[in-house]
């Protein structure tokens, strides 16, 4: 069943219902709000708080007696990385949250520079910051500090500047180390993390055992009120058919923990991204060009599949059929003699030759562009949707087209997500969300299956996340176990 509806805002919203009746009942989402309590996710994020908790409490108890001067910034900031990476290690384990790790500290260039007269000084450290580096004229006497290019690069614009340098001296390698950890932006970050994670993990903490441990106790509040286990003047509760009054708020109360809990795990996990991973223009660049390297690897390794498909599959297969026409035409040349039951069966073989090497073409030519992508990326997942081993709904509102590759890119993810759905989560149901919006494309694939789906090296999910940030975007998944997994691709809508 498909239905074509057009929104108030006229984007063009594509529905596709199940494309095969379904054997069970789907989860609905007051059933799976009644299960959160009980799901994988929660106790995952419950772990998650507890052991991030006494990390959050060590790190600022380091933290703060190192705030004093620049040599304790820089004495700490080894230790504050260290910190950072236990934290994304946890992410990543228990929560699910791979967070690429910032750059290693580098070498720091810092350059004193002498000058003939003052003037010479301000013209360099203009020409400086021109080339992007940084640069303060002193006070005192004729010269300038340049930071961030080599003592070549500053001769050079000193040279084209005609201006007489002096001398160029690099600070020796103790200043340099104090100066590059006083200043290292992922220790700076890394205290800025622990300051807010230690109350957020600490709220998160109060709140579970507010939540689970009170709504615990109210739940079971008819048995401890017949069993005399707790006084029952002081809540006002004189029988037992009253202590039933009592059991709603302990429900609501393990339902209310629960998603607080959840709220304050999404809070760290924002804050792990933007704080503890690669944050700044040059960390992500650096991100970038990693994940593009393997992209381009992954590219090439492809490209060689193909040529050893076509040589040894499509190829081979039309070798084989211009041997057989030749027989036949042989055949053909024999005279009244020729063997006619033969030359049918060459010719019978030869045409089912050709229709093998057009699948195989058609094959090889969907896995570089699909032709599905011609009518665009809505039509495209429709297509997805309706051949998938697993009943899938189709929401699909696209306002307007991204870029081809992103297309591209969209498509590949939302078929690696739906074989995965059929290969591995023994589900019964799925849905595939298509949503753009200006500056954002974002894929979605629910199911309700087994669920404890995660990011694993040499696993599809990583390698979809890996080629997903060579365009600036991004995996989340959220698998418990039990379910129901989704997983939430993000794209720019041009790269």
């Amino acid at each position: 069943m498909k239905r074509e509806i057009v929104a108030a805002s006229s984007h063009r919203v594509i529905v596709v219902g199940d494309n095969r009746i379904m054997a069970g009942p789907v989860a609905t989402p007051l059933r799976n709000t009644l299960r959160a309590p009980f799901t994988r996710r929660t106790w995952a994020e419950l772990a998650y708080t507890l052991a991030t908790l006494p990390l959050a409490l060590i790190a600022v108890a380091y933290t703060v007696p190192m705030l004093e001067n620049g040599l304790f910034w820089a004495l700490s900031a080894p230790g504050l990385r260290k910190f950072g990476a236990a934290s994304r290690y946890l992410a990543r384990r228990l929560i699910a949250e791979d967070v690429p790790a910032p750059p290693a500290q580098g070498p720091t260039l810092r350059f004193k520079v002498r000058t003939k007269n003052e003037q010479d000084a301000a013209r360099l450290a203009k020409a400086a910051q021109t080339a992007e580096a940084k640069a303060r004229v002193w006070e005192t006497k004729p010269g300038v500090t340049i930071r961030k290019i080599p003592s070549a690069r500053i001769a050079e614009l000193a040279a084209d500047a005609g201006i007489t340098v002096s001398q160029i001296q690099q600070l020796n390698a103790f200043a340099n180390w104090i100066h590059r950890g006083g200043v290292d932006p992922v220790a700076w970050r890394a205290r800025g993390y622990y300051a807010i994670k230690l109350p957020l993990a600490s709220v998160g903490l109060a709140v579970a055992a507010i939540g689970w441990l009170g709504g615990l106790f109210y739940l079971a509040f008819p048995a401890w009120w017949s069993l005399g286990l707790h006084g029952r003047a002081e809540l006002g509760v004189s029988s037992l058919a009253a202590s039933f009054a009592l059991v709603p708020l302990g429900a609501a109360l393990l339902l209310a923990g629960t998603w607080l809990l959840h709220g304050t795990t999404e809070s760290d996990r924002w804050l792990v991204r933007h704080l503890l991973g690669a944050n700044s223009p040059e960390e992500r660049i650096r991100v970038l060009r990693e994940s593009r390297a393997r992209v381009v690897d992954d590219s090439a390794a492809r490209l060689r599949t193909i040529e050893r498909d076509l040589h040894d599959g499509t190829q081979a297969q039309l070798i084989a059929l211009a041997m057989k026409l030749g027989l036949a035409r042989e055949k053909l040349t024999d005279g009244p003699q020729a063997d006619l039951a033969r030359v049918t069966q060459l010719v019978d073989d030869a045409h089912r030759g050709i229709i093998e090497a057009i699948a195989d073409l058609r094959t090889l030519a969907r896995g570089i562009h699909p032709p599905a992508l011609d009518n665009g990326l809505a039509d495209a997942l429709a297509t997805l949707a309706h051949r998938s081993a697993v009943p899938v709904e189709l929401i699909a509102d696209s306002p307007e087209r991204p870029s081809a590759a992103i297309e591209t890119m969209a498509y590949f993810s939302a078929a690696e997500l739906l074989a995965n759905v059929a290969k591995h989560s023994g589900a019964r149901h799925a849905t595939l969300e298509a949503v753009h919006v200006p500056g954002l494309l974002r894929i979605r694939v629910t199911d309700d299956g087994q669920g404890g789906a995660r990011p694993v090296p040499g696993g599809g999910l990583y390698g979809l996340a890996e080629r997903v940030r060579t365009v600036d975007g991004r995996v989340e998944v959220d698998s418990p176990r039990g379910g129901p997994t989704t997983v939430t691709v993000e794209l720019p809508s041009h790269a």
